[in-house]
């Protein structure tokens, strides 16, 4: 009916489809459909190639259809079957990334568009990629071949968690692109629409046999494809660079074990395990061996750690032919028993240790082996556990810290830490002595209000607030993207306050840690420096928390900055993206009672809208919408140093700022205007000509006093009449708004959003007037807190700035123009 109106209403001779029936018609011809393929209910088999007739599974004799439609005469009429694989054929798909010609040159951008200056910006500037290229040499000549990513992982299509049900997505993302549109939705290919309602597991293999024959066809020989952007044909080849997945979802796809005695896919045989007894748990530990070989923690300080002296090296990871080697005799026989049971395979008394569950379908591919970075470890994850595990442990929560009786109980048996061991006062009664890291309820409660306090810009994090208890303190429903926001923004703040020298320090060490692993722009040398740090940081960590707190993403922290250095900058490794692709496939659902053709419908209508929406240029799309805190009319300032502000939403009011906050702001503004870095490397200068030797000191009291140098100093130009530029005063009133739209998060709007202050911007008469009239002399004035310490020597300083007077005054004149506002009480 809307369709047929539509018709009406364009001018005749319009091709709008009169129904809708013609346009999945016109859609078909576009290639943007999907193949249907069954599945034994097993998941033993595809019934497709050489089973494409079968109406049984030839291994465990299920049914191919669960229920069958007959004629009056006998004959079936509609056969429904048992379970669907969904496919997307990738190669149709990786064809229209060149119909536009857009798209064809983003296409070729990390050859042509990419900063080549050694740092880590793009995968393409890894040694990951670089290290495929100098095998493949045919591959790399030409830059339009594509790169993938494929990431899975499993979700629940319902919104309402007590339905166990299992859906996995396979999503190809091309990384030829460049690094704002990349990871963004527009551009995933969702691949694979595994059903539910039971996760694939290890059969997930099967699954897989679609996808990996089209890669393997696009590696060896390509399809022939038009160029849009050089309008011309060429034959297009794509390659997987490496896989995104959780640690069960690196189980369940690479098949290598992630759990028990050798856990860690990384270290292999060689990790170091130990199991808690009373805590029926592993945890890994023993991180001093990942340190350099003359550092102090294996030898002077092992009374600190279990009293061994540690002299093993790091374990180097399995090389791709490594495993091709250990897995390459092994089969594997696909399917579940159809019982229902789950058969629970343990290793017998003798037999080797087994870290491969089966041996991976992703060596189907001839270049599998080659790849130096195959599957990451998502940091993602990761850091939300850090951050679960410190905080329930700090906060004492029943049930969720890692300081209890039974981690006690393992202490003795361990023989270590005994001033920790708890202490008997009852039948099945212990009394746990304090920790160094345990907080009395009032510092606990401190600990939540800090939490409770804080506030960020519009679209930065979400409320965190609402998930801190301050009366129960306790901290409880924080989501991975709160997590990350409190561990790397909040966390240092909060540790300071409430938690001994010794115990905060190397809890921001990790919150650095995390801080630098998560820099868009990578140096090769930081992170060989962050691997030595982190072996440091996780030593240091296993003084102060119980053997307990050590679960695998802990001690898998020790091997992110080598991924990160081999495979570039975390954002295109970690499951952020993805899981926000998956609550998109989620809200496709209409259909509960078949979630999976819902979300495969949803899907291709939203591919045909981004499909169209590529050719629309003069017109806002999808594609070329403004992010979300673009604003076409931010919030006007006069000062050069606040012109990235944003469009206030709710009403202005004034504050009176205390002499904290007020000094908060003044300094923040001296620090982040340009025209005073010459003054800031001055003082710095003038600091180190004191005698003092102490980076850490010289930087304090640079921040400290630097304000009242600068007073004192143009105080010191006046005097000496020199020509200055007059400025307006500031008071302690300040402009104040309930939030703010931000155009964008720069580190300035965060910082002054942080204080909940607004600049206060000075009328520009006064200047405009002083500077119609040259021959009267003007000062900057810049006014400080009374309070405020001076400088121990005012004629040191001013014998020290006598030589550069002359270049201070033409700079000061040729930036006239240029406003200064100070908040001044």
């Amino acid at each position: 009916m809307l369709l047929e109106l539509q018709k009406e209403a364009f001018p005749k001779g319009s091709k709008l489809p009169k129904n809708f029936h013609e346009a999945k018609k016109m859609i078909r011809c576009l290639r943007l459909d999907y193949v249907s393929i069954h599945a034994c209910d097993n998941d033993c088999i595809l019934f497709w190639k050489e089973h494409a007739n079968a109406d049984c599974c030839p291994k465990c004799k299920a049914s191919r259809w669960k229920s069958q439609k007959k004629r009056p005469d006998g004959r079936a009429a509609h056969k429904v079957p048992v379970k669907v694989l969904r496919y997307f054929p990738i190669a149709k798909r990786l064809q229209r990334l060149f119909i536009s010609a857009k798209s064809a040159t983003d296409c070729r951008w990390h050859d042509e568009g990419r900063t080549k200056d050694g740092l880590l910006r793009h995968p393409a500037d890894s040694p990951a990629w670089k290290h495929f290229d100098a095998i493949h040499t045919r591959f790399a000549e030409d830059s339009r071949n594509i790169r993938l990513i494929i990431a899975t992982d499993g979700f629940n299509p319902y919104r309402s968690m007590n339905c166990a049900y299992s859906v996995w997505p396979v999503i190809a993302i091309p990384i030829n692109l460049p690094p704002w549109v990349c990871m963004k939705q527009p551009n995933f290919i969702l691949t694979l629409l595994i059903p539910g309602p039971k996760s694939p597991g290890r059969d997930i293999d099967v699954f897989l046999e679609p996808l990996i024959d089209d890669l393997h066809l696009l590696f060896e020989k390509g399809v022939r494809t038009y160029d849009a952007s050089m309008s011309q044909h060429f034959q297009l080849h794509a390659a997987v660079h490496s896989t995104i997945t959780d640690l069960p979802g690196l189980a369940t796809l690479a098949g290598v074990v992630t759990s028990g005695e050798y856990g860690c896919p990384k270290c292999h045989l060689l990790t170091c395990s130990r199991w808690l007894t009373n805590g029926k748990k592993t945890c890994y530990m023993d991180h001093r061996r990942f340190l350099v070989r003359n550092h102090r923690f294996r030898t002077i300080d092992k009374a600190f750690f279990d009293g061994n002296v540690e002299s093993r090296t790091a374990p180097e990871p399995l090389t791709g032919e490594e495993v091709d080697a250990l897995t390459r005799n092994m089969e594997t026989v696909f399917g579940k028993d159809p019982t229902g049971k789950q058969t629970i395979r343990k290793r017998k008394r003798g037999d080797p240790p087994q870290i491969f569950k089966r041996r991976s379908i992703w060596f189907r591919l001839p270049y599998w082996k080659d790849l130096l970075q195959p599957h990451n470890i998502d940091a993602m994850h990761i850091e939300k556990n850090v951050c679960d595990n410190i905080v329930n442990t700090l906060l004492g929560i029943n049930g969720k810290t890692k300081d209890n009786t039974n981690s006690r109980r393992d202490l003795e048996l361990f023989n270590i830490r005994t001033d920790l061991h708890p202490v008997p006062v009852g039948k099945d009664t212990f009394d746990l002595p304090p920790a160094s890291y345990s907080m009395s309820p009032e510092l606990k409660r401190l600990f939540c209000q800090v939490l409770k306090g804080a506030m960020f810009p519009h679209g930065y994090a979400s409320d965190i607030r609402k998930n801190v208890h301050v009366k129960e303190k306790k901290i409880a429903g924080l989501k991975s993207h709160d997590c990350h926001v409190l561990l790397q923004q909040l966390f240092p703040l909060a540790v300071r306050k409430t938690l001994p020298e010794g115990v905060s320090a190397a809890l921001i060490r990790v919150s650095r840690f995390f801080k630098k692993i998560y820099a868009p722009v990578i140096r090769i040398s930081d992170m060989e420096k962050l691997e030595e740090e982190i072996a440091e940081t996780l030593s240091i960590l296993e003084t102060i928390f119980l053997p307990s707190f050590f679960d695998m993403m802990v001690h898998l922290m020790v091997h992110l900055p080598l991924q990160v250095r081999l495979g570039g900058p975390v954002k295109y490794s970690n499951m952020f993206p993805i899981e926000r692709f998956l609550c998109t496939l989620k809200g496709y659902v209409r259909t509960k009672s078949h979630p999976e053709g819902s979300i495969a419908e949803g899907y291709i209508f939203d591919e045909c809208l981004n499909f169209c929406a590529r050719y629309f240029e003069r017109c806002e799309t999808r594609i070329s919408r403004l992010v979300r805190n673009d604003d076409p009319e931010p919030m006007s300032s006069s000062m050069p140093f606040f012109n990235g502000g944003g469009r206030y939403l709710a009403g202005k009011y004034t504050i009176t700022l205390d002499r904290n906050a007020w000094l908060q702001a003044h300094r923040y503004v001296l620090f982040n205007y340009d025209n005073i870095t010459p003054y800031l490397s001055k003082h710095l200068e003038y600091l180190s000509s004191t005698g003092q030797r102490n980076a850490l000191q010289i930087d304090k009291i640079h921040h400290d006093e630097f304000h009242e140098w600068l007073r004192l100093h143009v105080a010191h130009l006046v005097d000496s009449g020199k020509r200055m530029a007059r400025e307006e005063g500031s008071s302690e009133e300040a402009r104040t708004y309930g939030d703010v739209r931000e155009e964008q998060v720069a580190r300035n709007t965060e910082k002054m959003k942080s204080l909940g202050l607004a600049v206060i911007s000075s009328e520009m008469k006064a200047l405009k007037k002083a500077a119609g009239k040259p021959k009267k002399k003007r000062a900057l004035e810049v006014a400080i807190p009374e309070s405020t310490r001076v400088l121990r020597s005012q004629s040191v300083m001013h014998e020290s700035d006598n030589e550069e007077d002359a270049d201070n005054e033409q700079e000061l004149e040729e930036n006239e123009g240029n406003k200064i506002t100070i908040l001044t009480p």
